[in-house]
């Protein structure tokens, strides 16, 4: 059922800068739909360095919820009135509950990949995993695997970008990529956590690093499939883009904004554009 937006529709976004391409307003919608909600989600493109404007905006009108994607997520942390301990020890936010008022920082990236990656079969607890990359996603998505009990290697061009996003995480460690290929190699998961695939670009390992992994993990997910998931298919390895993630970070943060349980499926198939 689609209800008309009325003087009692609730409002959640997304803010970003660029936005338009972003899925989130299709996830939420379908969610609301499903279960009837008389809620509405848009995208709002907020040019970079208009964060904290957004944020004096979402408290003014009364918006209940927004997701933060890129540049905003570090200034739209810092123009929260309180943040949860997982983007207080990030220092980025990718959702902003409006509680009466207050508005709360969160941070469900890197859920969002346990939870895939659980989807996929493999357990984090006790498992070896890669995260190539340590931007703010990157950097989340460590974080929440250490806290599920893997154990975690970063690895970046800048070996001083890995130790930092390591550092993050009690045991995590981190690496350069000089000898990549030996550390792909002793992963049992291999994660994605760079743009590295959007335009088609080759992972910056060999083909045959990859061999004995339980899982090879890549957040992005357009297009659905990577050169680096093609090279984990054709040897055999178990392979997953970035729907997972995003439909896992979606359902938390509907949960956030909502209070409402989400549903996962509905929105499991709204990210990958079959609804």
């Amino acid at each position: 059922m689609t209800r008309g937006v009325g003087g009692a529709t609730r409002v959640a976004g997304i803010i970003g800068d660029p936005v338009a391409h972003s899925r989130s307003p299709a996830i939420h919608n379908a969610a609301y739909a499903d279960l009837d909600l008389d809620w509405v989600y848009v995208a709002f493109p907020v040019p970079a360095g208009q964060a904290s404007a957004a944020l004096h905006g979402m408290r003014a009108l009364g918006i209940r919820g927004l997701n933060v994607t890129m540049p905003h997520k570090r200034e739209a942390a810092a123009a929260c009135d309180r943040l949860s301990a997982t983007a207080a020890l990030l220092g980025a936010v990718n959702a902003v509950v409006n509680r009466d008022g207050e508005l709360v920082g969160e941070s469900t990236d890197g859920e969002g990949l346990v939870r895939s990656m659980r989807d996929e079969g493999v357990e984090p607890g006790g498992t070896s995993v890669l995260v190539l990359g340590a931007g703010g996603a990157a950097r989340a998505i460590v974080l929440a695997l250490v806290e599920a009990g893997a154990d975690v290697t970063v690895a970046a061009r800048r070996a001083e970008a890995a130790l930092e996003a390591a550092a993050l995480a009690p045991g995590a460690r981190g690496v350069g990529f000089d000898d990549l290929d030996a550390t792909v190699a002793a992963a049992s998961v291999v994660v994605n956590a760079t743009p590295l695939g959007m335009q088609g670009e080759r992972p910056p390992f060999a083909p045959d690093a990859l061999g004995d992994q339980q899982l090879v993990l890549d957040t992005v997910y357009h297009p659905a499939e990577t050169p680096l998931l093609a090279i984990a298919r054709e040897r055999g390895i178990p392979a997953a883009n970035g729907l997972g993630m995003l439909a896992h970070q979606a359902a938390l943060s509907f949960e956030l904004f909502t209070g409402v349980a989400a549903p996962l499926e509905v929105m499991r198939a709204a990210a990958a554009g079959t609804r």
